[in-house]
């Protein structure tokens, strides 16, 4: 009898295993105003009395009888539809009021099977965040410099502060990284990233930042004054040397500008005095007798000089001809 006890006892325990069905639990985030597609991935078997999608373990949204088109309770009529993937379904326009657990099981004669099963949490925008400084403590020495500052993370509802601390450009913040969560579900954070605060605000969907310079408010690291009396504040060298070379310069400029003048003036002067000498007349020696190695006796030559009668113009044709400068010459008779 005990051992049929038994038997019965385990049977029992497996089915309500199955009925409760241990599955993973996906969880999602939503903008609010946005769509959320919940997909079954688990097997179905071939012979099922219907699926079923439930919210929050009550509320049914639709059921999927076998072979036949699926039916939408009343209060999500216009609010869900179909994907192409069978007992998938699309959460449509999801606002804050819809997040909860959403559960799909699947109905046979032996029992009831978790198919899937998802936590949606539909989120609204954050709100703007605002980065504020509050206090800012500098001090200045000959060797470095300090500052302290203070800055206010808020938003609408929410703030947080924090202090920090730069030396040469250096900073840091005291305590690291501070962070709050707000009312809403939402994260405050401040932080520092290279020389920049960035207070951040953000929740699982949206974000919003502000940020600021800590070289806006700390002052920037000056070298101290080596000369700090001024009066007796030595001269650098090229400041002596430097007016020197300046004239040398100049000088030089001056003298090659006079040279150069001076040259062009002298070969200007050369040229225009230069005298060419003028061919004068030599009387021609005739011998009055042939001779081999002299002139042919054929040969006559005379030196013609400037006209010095009237001008006699000579018209052919109506064409006024230039004046001709040809004397006539006599051939000597032979003697």
């Amino acid at each position: 009898m005990r051992p049929l006890v038994a038997l019965l006892f385990a049977v029992s325990l497996l089915n309500s295993c199955e009925a409760q069905g241990p599955s993973a639990v996906t969880t999602v985030f939503v903008q609010k105003g946005h769509d959320q597609i919940l997909n079954v991935d688990a097997d179905v078997p071939e012979k099922f009395s219907f699926v079923e999608w439930k919210f929050n373990k009550t509320a049914i949204l639709v059921r999927f009888p076998p072979g036949g088109e699926p039916i939408i309770f009343p209060d999500f009529t216009g609010r869900v539809e179909f994907p192409v993937k069978k007992f998938s379904l699309k959460l449509k326009n999801l606002q804050e009021a819809d997040s909860g657990v959403y559960a799909a099981q699947v109905f046979t004669l032996q029992g009831d099977k978790p198919l899937a099963e998802y936590k949606v949490t539909v989120q609204g925008p954050v709100s703007p965040v605002e980065l504020t400084v509050d206090s800012v403590d500098s001090m200045v020495s000959r060797s470095s410099d300090s500052c302290n500052l203070t800055v206010t993370c808020s938003t609408q509802h929410s703030h947080i502060s924090s202090t920090f601390r730069c030396v040469n450009r250096t900073c840091s913040q005291e305590g690291g990284e501070q962070s709050e969560l707000t009312t809403s579900g939402a994260s405050l954070h401040v932080y520092l990233l290279n020389s920049s605060i960035i207070c951040n605000h953000s929740n699982q969907v949206t974000w919003t930042k502000d940020f600021n310079m800590t070289e806006h408010f700390c002052p920037q690291y000056v070298a101290p004054d080596p000369y700090p009396d001024r009066d007796h504040v030595p001269v650098p060298v090229i400041a002596i040397w430097l007016p020197i070379l300046i004239l040398v310069i100049s000088v030089g400029v001056l003298v090659l500008f006079l040279y150069r003048r001076k040259r062009g003036n002298y070969n200007r002067e050369s040229i225009e005095n230069t005298v060419y000498e003028v061919p004068q007349a030599q009387p021609l020696e005739q011998s009055p007798t042939d001779d081999a190695s002299g002139l042919s006796s054929t040969s006559t030559y005379c030196l013609v000089g400037p006209h010095t009668g009237s001008l006699i113009t000579t018209q052919t044709g109506g064409t006024t001809l230039p004046e001709s400068v040809y004397a006539q010459v006599e051939k000597p008779a032979r003697s």
